[in-house]
C-alpha cells in the first residue's frame, strides 16, 4: 500500500508519519477505543472529540462512513 501524506488535522489524531490507509484506520480505531468515543447504545456510531471533529466536520459519524471522510485528509 501507498503511503500517504496526512493533513495536519489527522495528524493530530494518528501521528505525522505518512501511512498506507489500513493503517490510518487501524490508528484512528485505537485512538477511539483509547478514548472511549464509541456510542454506547450503537456501537457502529463514533463521538468525535474535539481532534476527530476537526476530522470529520461533525459531532458524530458511523463507522461506515469514516473511511469516506479520512479521503479528504490525505494526499
Amino acid at each position: 500500500m501507498k503511503a500517504l501524506t496526512l493533513s495536519p488535522a489527522l495528524a493530530a489524531v494518528v501521528g505525522d508519519k505518512p501511512l498506507p490507509r489500513t493503517e490510518i484506520v487501524s490508528k484512528l480505531w485505537v485512538y477511539i477505543k483509547s478514548k472511549d468515543l464509541q456510542d454506547k447504545l450503537n456501537k457502529r456510531m463514533i463521538n468525535a472529540d474535539e481532534k476527530l471533529r476537526a476530522v470529520f466536520g461533525k459531532a458524530q459519524v458511523s463507522m461506515f462512513e469514516m473511511a469516506g471522510l479520512i479521503g479528504k485528509h490525505v494526499k
